[in-house]
C-alpha cells in the first residue's frame, strides 16, 4: 500500500469520523487534510542541519569504525593508508621525474621529491573523498531503509573517515619535506586552514556525487576515469606553469583555476617554496570551498526523500 492511500486508510479507521474523500480530491490532498504527514518527507533545510547536528556523534563514530575496519584484515593495518599513495608516488617519481625528466626542471622548487609526494597526497585525500561520497549512499540502502537520519550524515562520515586517514598522510609528508632538506617556516601554521577548505570543497563534491551515484549506479564505473584525468590535468608531477610555457593563456588558466591544482599549490607555497600562498590561490581555493560546500549541501538536500526508495 503506498504512503498516500495507507494514510487515508488511517484516517479512515480511526480519524475524523471515518471521512472519505471529497469528489475530486486526491489521496494526498485527503490525507493532509486529516493532518498526516510523510514519515520521509524533506525537513525544511534549518531543521536539516539540526537533525545533522544531533548526529554528529554517529557520523565520527561511523567513519571512525570504518577506518579501523577497512584494513582490519591485513597484516599492516593502517599503514596502508600511507603506504598506497607513496607507492604511487615512486612509480610516478619514476616515470615523470626520471624518465620524462621533470625532476630536473624550474618551477619544482630544486626538491622534486617534497613536490611530487605533497602533490599526490594532496590530491589522494580529494580523490578518496569522492570516490568515498559517490558510493556512500548506494552501498547503505538496508541502513537508510530500517532508520530516520538525515542522508547527508553518510558523505559527511565518507568524507571524515578520509580526513582521519590524512592525518597519517600528513605526518608521512612533513618528515619526507623535513628529510629532504626543506626547513619548518612560520607558514606551516596555515596548513589546517589549507586542509580546512579543501575539506570544505571535497565535502561538496561527495554530496554531489552520492546523491548522482545514489540514482546512477554506472558512475562508480566511470568515476576513476574521470579521476585519473583529473590528476593528469592538476599538476601533480609538474609545474604547470612551467609546462605551459609557450601554450595559450587560456589554457594555463584553466588548469591554475582547477581546484585540485589551487590545493595543490596552496601547499607547496606553504612546505616547498617558502612563500605565502598568492591573491590568486586564497581566492581560488576558498571560492571552490564554499562554492562546492553550498551547492553540493542543497543539491543532496533536495533529494532527501528519494534516498533509498525503489
Amino acid at each position: 500500500m503506498s504512503q498516500p492511500e495507507s494514510a487515508v486508510a488511517d484516517a479512515q479507521a480511526g480519524g475524523r469520523g471515518g471521512a472519505t474523500p471529497m469528489k475530486g480530491e486526491s489521496l494526498a490532498a485527503f490525507a493532509e487534510r486529516h493532518g498526516l504527514r510523510r514519515s520521509i518527507a524533506r525537513p525544511a533545510l534549518p531543521v536539516y542541519l539540526r537533525q545533522l547536528w544531533q548526529r554528529r556523534h554517529f557520523i565520527v563514530t561511523y567513519a571512525t569504525s570504518r577506518n579501523l575496519s577497512k584494513y582490519s584484515n591485513s597484516v599492516l593495518g593502517q599503514l596502508w593508508q600511507v603506504i598506497t599513495p607513496l607507492l604511487n608516488a615512486a612509480v610516478y617519481w619514476l616515470m615523470f621525474g626520471l624518465i620524462l625528466g621533470q625532476k630536473d626542471k624550474p618551477g619544482v622548487g630544486g626538491n622534486y621529491t617534497a613536490f611530487l609526494i605533497t602533490g599526490v597526497m594532496v590530491f589522494t585525500f580529494t580523490q578518496r573523498s569522492v570516490l568515498g561520497g559517490a558510493k556512500s549512499v548506494s552501498s547503505n540502502l538496508s541502513l537508510i531503509r530500517a532508520l530516520h537520519f538525515p542522508r547527508a550524515s553518510l558523505p559527511l562520515a565518507y568524507t571524515l573517515q578520509e580526513l582521519q586517514q590524512l592525518g597519517w598522510s600528513m605526518a608521512v609528508l612533513i618528515a619526507i619535506v623535513l628529510v629532504t632538506g626543506e626547513p619548518v617556516t612560520l607558514l606551516w601554521l596555515l596548513i589546517p586552514v589549507a586542509l580546512l577548505l579543501q575539506t570544505l570543497f571535497n565535502l561538496g563534491a561527495a554530496l554531489i556525487v552520492a546523491r548522482v551515484g545514489a540514482f546512477v549506479r554506472d558512475v562508480n564505473q566511470l568515476l576513476p576515469f574521470a579521476l585519473r584525468t583529473w590528476l593528469y590535468a592538476s599538476g601533480v608531477f609538474y609545474s604547470i606553469q612551467e609546462q605551459t610555457k609557450g601554450l595559450p593563456e587560456l589554457l594555463r588558466w584553466v588548469l591554475e583555476v582547477n581546484p585540485a591544482a589551487a590545493y595543490i599549490q596552496f601547499m607547496r607555497d606553504l612546505l616547498i617554496f617558502e612563500q605565502a600562498p598568492s591573491a590568486f590561490t586564497w581566492i581560488t581555493c576558498v571560492f571552490w570551498a564554499l562554492c562546492a560546500l553550498i551547492v553540493g549541501f542543497l543539491y543532496f538536500w533536495l533529494a532527501e526523500e528519494k534516498y533509498g526508495r525503489g
